[in-house]
Formats: C-alpha cells, structure tokens, sequence
C-alpha cells in the first residue's frame, strides 16, 4: 500500500484534529476529515480507511463526563463497523478525549461485548493539567512488543498533557492484572530518570502511573499524552535553551509505526 487511508473523526467540540492528521500526513498518511453523522448515514464507510485516528478536545462539550456521549454514538451506531475494522487487521489510536471516548466505549482493553472495564475520571488534583510529562516503556517489555505504535522509543520520552479528566481507573483488580499479564499497560507517567513518581510527575493520580493501553492485539491504543504536538523537535519546551538537535519530536515515532505498520500489513 502506496499510502494508508487515515479517518479523524471528528465531532462538536473536537479540536485536535487538524495537529493530528498534519502529524499522519507527515508520516506518509492521507488523512480525512470524517464527521460522525457521515459514517452513522453511511456518507462514509469506515472500512474504506486503514486507520481510524479519535483525537483530542471536548467532544459534545463533555457533558455528562469527558469523551461519553460519543463513546455512546460508537457504541450503539457503529459497533459492528468498529468490530469488524478491528477484526480486519486494522489500527485505532485514540489522543486524549479520544482515549476517553474508547475506554466509554468499551474499544479500550477490549472485549466482545464492548463491555466497560476501565474508566479515566477528575484529576486528583481537582484542576486541569497542561503541561509536560515524562512517560515511560511499561516494566513488561512484550508490551513494547506487542504494541505496534510505540516501537523503536526512547527509553523514556517528553510529552505534553491537557485534560482535566485523565486520571485512569479500574473497575477491578482482576481487570488489571489482567493488564499486566498481557502487556496492554504500554506507558506510565514518570520523572525524568524514567522512575515513576506522585503528583506532579503523574498529573491526575492515574493507578500505577498508567498513561496508555492497547487492546490485546497491540493494534488498538489509546493514550492521554498529545503525541501530535511532539512532531518536530523545535516544539520540545526547552529546545533553545537546551540547544536540542533532535529534528523530530517525542511523539512522531508513533504515527511513523503506524503507517508504517499499515502499508506493510493492511
């Protein structure tokens, strides 16, 4: 495949979506704009795309809680479309809301009713969080490996957070040792050594530091950092003053995986 097809969905209130689909087209992507109402009449069709990208901002305002009313349209008017993309080999990343938006939705650790097993709630801190964070490869390296979007990462990289309802939950311990025993727990909040740490180093309180997860086919993954505004290396906080050389960013490495992943397997 010459260039893989790229879906931002988008909605009222979603406005991460252009930083998104730039940072896919940089990586050798063709990205589309898809309102959700053109995949609900059948204007689009979500098996006409080999990735399907929810972005950041506050989807229908956030009413009721971040990412929920459209993670309830996924649910109810597309879950055979998103069922069978999966099924299909395909790839989902979900930034920020969009990580909201698949764990409401059941996407996010994955089951075949779409059942609800984990959540991201208020921040610990009670305000929002917007700023830089250190994020961590998890301590099981078959994460790494099985996640196709985080290959050939630093140890430890540098991106920025938003969000005001980051602060990831479980429903139950045995839904997160399940987690653990599959390696879906892909990045942890940590300081600069790569260690984890409290507040502020883990902005909302998140358990065990969890920043990120894919499903158990490594293909689905959603995380609350903004890879998309880590593209270049000028956009690092400190890139003059450090006098940093790296010409891409932090988060670019993971829409490169991605496509990457796309043109050779999709």
């Amino acid at each position: 495949m010459l260039k893989p097809k790229v879906c931002v969905l988008r909605t009222a209130g979603t406005n991460c979506d252009k930083e998104t689909a730039f940072a896919f087209v940089k990586a050798g992507a063709e990205a589309e704009f898809v309102h959700i109402n053109q995949l609900v009449c059948a204007e689009k069709k979500l098996s006409d795309y080999q990735i399907l990208a929810l972005s950041g901002g506050f989807s229908y305002g956030d009413d009721i809680a971040a990412g929920k009313i459209l993670a309830n349209e996924l649910k109810t008017k597309l879950s055979g479309d998103l069922n069978e993309f999966i099924r299909a080999g395909k790839l989902i990343i979900g930034i920020c809301n969009g990580f909201q938006i698949m764990v409401k939705a059941g996407l996010l650790p994955g089951n075949k009713e779409m059942k609800q097993e984990v959540s991201l709630i208020n921040n610990d801190s009670a305000k929002f969080e917007a700023r830089w964070v250190y994020l961590s490869k998890s301590e099981k390296r078959k994460a790494q490996n099985k996640c196709v979007w985080t290959h050939n990462l630093p140890e430890v990289i540098y991106l920025p957070v938003a969000h005001g309802e980051g602060k990831f939950i479980v429903k139950d311990n045995s839904i997160l040792e399940r987690l653990k025993e599959n390696g879906q727990i892909v990045f942890q909040y940590c300081d600069e050594s790569g260690k984890l740490a409290g507040y502020p180093d883990n902005p909302n309180g998140s358990t065990e530091n969890i920043a990120g997860i894919c499903d158990e086919t490594g293909r689905v993954f959603g995380l609350m950092p903004h890879p998309e505004r880590h593209v270049y290396g000028q956009q690092h906080p400190r890139w003059t003053a450090a006098k940093l050389k790296k010409e891409e960013g932090d988060g670019f490495q993971i829409f490169k995986n991605g496509v990457e992943y796309a043109k050779k397997n999709i």
